[in-house]
């Protein structure tokens, strides 16, 4: 954290966080009907928020490189802005996500569970509206962390990992994380039914 931010702020910066990915979860379970699909998403945004502040802080070491002279990259902390940023993130990848989310949910139709099939159908049918919305948002962010200056290139250097890497969340892990709870959930009721059998 930037030493102009107070250690009040800070924890207020951290509850707004968690608190944006209570209200995601059961945004989603509500819409979806399923906690499994609130949970999916939000899985995929503290991921990608881990790796905007992970990136962030290697920030420090890359400063003074070859590289990070290359491409402007300075010694990056978080403060207000960064918030701003970070939250901007879990914006963009919930509605990446969210956008998956409900193909894949047109896809299963009437049916209790996802398929295999209708999972890798949803995210081939959406794949081609994620990767240009995608493309678009990091072709504006990439001019403003090139000309924007030096004020604004932190907020711009967050939003181009977190707009990337909510890109790959989305499509690569959201899906593939409601197979996996779908699986556990089998396993965990097989095991109960077993355990009450005995």
């Amino acid at each position: 954290f930037d030493a102009a931010i107070a250690s009040g702020a800070a924890q207020s910066a951290i509850i707004a966080i968690i608190m944006s990915w209570i209200a995601i979860v059961l945004y989603v379970w509500v819409r979806f009907g399923s906690v499994r699909w609130g949970l999916a998403a939000v899985i995929c945004l503290i991921h990608d928020v881990v790796i905007v502040v992970g990136l962030l802080a290697a920030t420090v070491w890359i400063a003074d490189t070859a590289l990070g002279g290359l491409f402007g990259i300075g010694a990056f902390k978080i403060d207000l802005a960064m918030v701003a940023a970070i939250l901007t993130v879990i914006g963009y990848s919930v509605n990446d996500t969210i956008v998956v989310f409900d193909r894949i949910r047109e896809n299963r139709g009437k049916l209790a569970s996802v398929s295999v099939m209708a999972l890798n159908s949803s995210v081939n049918q959406t794949l081609g509206r994620t990767l240009l919305t995608s493309t678009t948002t990091l072709i504006v962010v990439v001019i403003m962390y090139v000309a924007g200056g030096a004020a604004i290139r932190p907020f711009s250097f967050a939003l181009l990992v977190g707009v990337l890497f909510g890109t790959y969340s989305s499509i690569a892990i959201a899906s593939p994380l409601l197979m996996g709870f779908r699986k556990a959930l089998v396993l965990v009721t097989a095991s109960a039914t077993e355990e009450s059998d005995a």
